[in-house]
């Protein structure tokens, strides 16, 4: 049964996850932390790393791994298949539609209404993985008490290298990395 709800979960959000991965991001969160209880907050956070460090498309991977968190390997593949079919099926109609009538004025108009709430979902997205970085939660109001310094030292050191350096963010997360499993095991 739990192999019948994840996929239905997970054909949930590849179906309303519009502007890539990102943007599936706060529907998988309410789906697996809120709606359904499968992980806890810190799991979340976890397997959104390890699904930026991985190669790939970042909701296929955190699909794969929060699957595999919930059922085990055969979890993580109907996880991926769920979060996948929705767009293999959309796209299909989609790029129908669009090269047939892409001249329309109402179809462009669509595109562009789009843009600002794809921001906003990926926006929303940030700033969850940004307080449960740095407060230990995702809730509002924020404790300043509970501010981890480590991580707003990470975090300012990685947007300096990036802004000031370019330096790629395999590199930022290379070295963040290895500062913070040293700097961790003696905490």
């Amino acid at each position: 049964m739990i192999y019948l709800e994840l996929f239905l979960s997970f054909f949930q959000i590849g179906l309303f996850s519009f502007g890539g991965g990102y943007a599936a991001l706060p529907l998988i969160e309410q789906e697996l932390i809120h709606a359904q209880g499968w992980i806890t907050n810190q799991q979340f956070i976890d397997i959104l790393t390890l699904s930026e460090m991985t190669p790939g498309p970042i909701a296929i991977n955190a699909a794969t791994f929060s699957g595999n968190q919930i059922a085990g390997i055969a979890g993580g593949i109907i996880a991926t298949i769920g979060v996948t079919l929705p767009s293999v099926i959309i796209v299909q109609i989609l790029a129908y539609f669009y090269f047939k009538y892409q001249n329309l004025t109402i179809v462009q108009g669509v595109v562009q209404g789009l843009r600002p709430a794809v921001v906003a979902l990926i926006a929303s997205a940030g700033l969850t993985i940004f307080l449960t970085a740095m407060f230990g939660h995702s809730d509002w109001p924020v404790d300043i008490a509970n501010i981890n310094l480590v991580s707003i030292v990470f975090f300012s050191v990685a947007i300096f290298l990036m802004r000031k350096y370019k330096a790629s963010p395999i590199q930022v997360m290379l070295i963040t990395g290895v500062a913070g499993g040293i700097i961790y095991s003696f905490i």
